[in-house]
């Protein structure tokens, strides 16, 4: 793991950089872990983990005002000088649009602001210490310098209303440790605390402007192919030198076995458009992509592409024969990783502790197989899906701007997959109430829906849309939580729709979209630390705050027609002069990943069933361990229960066993007993009253 870590402290002392910190027990110096300090008192600055040299840039413009950019930033020293001096004058969003992903923190005199990115893959924290603030982009060292305990509210939401923000709040899993919202800033004034948006509005009382579909694409192309040049401008890195030669194996098979990744850049190729389309900018755009002369494969310009071929379980051939031939491009090295039973789901969940819970832990050591095979930096599609496509609730938002014969053609492809003349009249209904519902309706809706323990909804292609057609939904593990956790969300839920009673000050298709895509983001960031190679980076281009931006801006009427993402990123492809796609590019495939996961949970039932046997989450009050047993038993013998219901309860199970397991802490200067959760978790009824206090 990689973070920053600072605080804001009321009173100014005058301690010089090598003594920044505060004074902790037995008089020795408070710090971080690990850490190497950017500036010091009195509101001091570190990074902690293995960054690498260009990843972290501090600029100076006095001894009172600068800037530390942490990550991959395409602004020149010169930009981000321009960039404080602005900053200074209170303007933020150009701290947020140089290309790359990256975290900008400003100090000017005692002004410390903190920028997060609008997609939630790099988010701020921060909780009140010593009288002031401290921040960090981790929730564990904070939730450590406080010594928090759990916070079984947050726990409860996140199991029954996932993509709620009205449930989540800004909490944590920690008590009394905070997050700042995507598209907004945290800035600190002398520890006291002040969150800012930095993304301007948009008006509901009248309709955006139309937008013209070719410059919105060409937008997003732009957008795209800056994020990758970003990339593959920075300094390459090798990782730590091969040991030496394992007999029977060759050069990638030691790095694969020793946990180190091939020098260079590479990429996933799935077969998909999203993970195809940056596999192909990065290999054609100039700035030799490939794995470095000498080393690998001794092909210098040629990037590396991996394929995850499951063994185990079939339903992706198509998907497979594509990815071999887009890999013929003569730029492009293609490497093919086999997995077998054990790599599905659930058949390792064995890792390392995750800042936070997330489902992606179920699937962390498959991920892990396939990146072991990858370069040292190495490009994902993570979060084409979210920021591409149109959520089902954007039919409301059509219909709010008056634009009913864009509900055409998606209608009629939902009508042929279900066969059903019904289907028009069904979507156009409950697209209809879902415009004229306000928010506070909808979440009064999700309330009572949680008190009754109503979660039955309608199945097949249709039935999801229909399900999605509203302002909030339960999650999919909601159906096994105890009658006091549903009542205990319910409560936040009915707290949050008193106090929304203008709305959140979106449509509700945009609205659904944006938490869907906050949710995909946290979890993500759950996954690259889960499943996390030794000098490895990962990156995801599509969740830059210029290609989320560039996302945002397409119009509605080409979002919602079939096969949008495909058409948007061979558009995108054709404009950087790559023309020649195999037959079926960009068909859509999630069978085998649902078939993967139902196989994998069938041949774990027994260790899953065990796990359950005195699990921490009955013991926090959120689940009966026997009614989670059951759901585990049935769902392995084929009953149709939700998986990823399955799998937030079974991760978040695991999550908790870590935590509790961990020793020591994020910081010196502290005893063994300061870290997070200090007294574990007691048995006790009422657990979640505590943590389900609005905020």
């Amino acid at each position: 793991m990689r973070w920053l870590v600072g605080w804001s402290s009321t009173a100014a002392r005058a301690l010089g950089a090598e003594t920044a910190g505060a004074t902790g027990y037995d008089g020795e110096t408070l710090r971080p872990v690990g850490s190497h300090l950017l500036w010091g008192d009195p509101d001091p600055l570190w990074a902690v983990g293995d960054w690498r040299p260009d990843e972290v840039r501090v600029v100076h413009a006095d001894a009172q005002n600068r800037i530390a950019v942490l990550g991959i930033c395409g602004a020149s020293d010169e930009e981000l000088r321009r960039g404080l001096f602005t900053a200074r004058g209170g303007a933020l969003r150009h701290l947020t649009a140089w290309p790359g992903s990256y975290t900008a923190v400003v100090q000017a005199g005692r002004r410390i602001t903190v920028c997060g990115d609008l997609a939630g893959a790099r988010p701020v924290f921060h909780a009140p210490w010593e009288g002031g603030t401290a921040y960090a982009t981790a929730a564990l060292p904070l939730a450590d310098l406080t010594e928090a305990n759990l916070d079984f509210g947050h726990l409860a939401a996140l199991l029954a209303a996932p993509e709620v923000p009205a449930a989540l709040r800004d909490t944590t899993p920690y008590e009394g440790v905070r997050r700042v919202a995507p598209g907004h800033a945290l800035v600190l004034r002398a520890g006291a605390r002040e969150i800012s948006g930095y993304e301007p509005v948009a008006s509901l009382a009248v309709a955006a402007p139309p937008a013209d579909p070719d410059r919105a694409v060409d937008a997003v192309r732009d957008a795209l192919v800056e994020a990758v040049r970003v990339r593959l401008a920075a300094p390459r890195h090798v990782p730590g030198l091969d040991p030496g030669p394992v007999p029977g194996m060759g050069p990638a098979e030691r790095r694969a076995a020793r946990g180190m990744p091939v020098p260079g850049i590479g990429a996933d190729l799935s077969g998909g458009p999203a993970s195809g389309t940056l596999a192909l900018l990065a290999a054609g755009l100039p700035g030799r992509p490939g794995t470095l002369l000498g080393h690998g494969t001794g092909a210098g310009e040629r990037l590396l592409a991996v394929t995850f071929n499951d063994l185990a379980v079939g339903g992706r051939e198509a998907e497979i024969e594509r990815a071999g031939a887009l890999a013929a491009n003569p730029r492009l090295h293609h490497v093919v990783v086999t997995g077998a039973e054990d790599t599905l789901p659930y058949a390792d969940l064995d890792g390392p502790l995750t800042d936070e819970p997330g489902p992606s832990l179920v699937t962390a050591a498959r991920h892990r197989t396939r990146l072991a095979a990858g370069s040292a930096d190495h490009f994902t599609g993570h979060g084409a899906r979210q920021v591409l496509d149109a959520h089902p609730a954007r039919l409301a938002d059509l219909l709010l701007d008056r634009q009913r014969r864009h509900l055409v053609r998606p209608v009629a492809a939902l009508t042929r997959a279900d066969g059903s003349v019904l289907v028009p009249a069904r979507v156009y209904g409950a697209a209809r109430r879902l415009s004229r519902t306000p928010y506070r309706t909808g979440l009064e809706a999700l309330a009572e829906r949680l008190m009754r323990r109503r979660f039955d909804e309608p199945k097949g292609a249709v039935g999801a849309s229909l399900a999605a057609l509203t302002w909030a939904r339960p999650g999919p593990a909601a159906r096994w939580l105890t009658g006091e956790a549903l009542a205990e969300v319910s409560v936040l839920l009915q707290t949050g729709a008193d106090r929304a009673a203008g709305g959140p000050g979106q449509r509700p298709g945009e609205f659904r979209a944006r938490t869907v895509l906050a949710r995909h983001a946290a979890d993500l960031r759950v996954l690259e630390q889960a499943a996390e190679v030794r000098s490895q980076r990962l990156h995801a281009p599509f969740l830059d705050n210029q290609v989320v931006r560039a996302c945002r801006d397409l119009p509605e009427a080409l979002r919602v027609k079939p096969g949008a993402r495909a058409a948007v990123l061979r558009t995108v492809l054709e404009g950087a002069g790559v023309t020649d796609l195999p037959p079926g590019w960009g068909t859509p495939s999630h069978a085998s990943s649902a078939a993967a996961a139902r196989t994998g949970l069938r041949l774990a039932a027994d260790s899953l069933v065990d796990l359950f046997d005195t699990p921490l989450l009955a013991d926090a009050g959120l689940v009966e361990a026997r009614v989670v047993r059951k759901a585990l038993r049935e769902a392995a013998a084929g009953e149709p229960l939700p998986l990823d219901g399955l799998a937030d309860l079974v991760s978040l199970e695991l999550w908790l066993r870590r935590l509790l397991a961990r020793r020591g802490t994020c910081w010196t200067g502290t005893p063994a007993r300061a870290r997070a959760v200090p007294a574990g978790i007691a048995p006790q009824r009422g657990a979640l009253r505590a943590g389900a206090r609005p905020s």
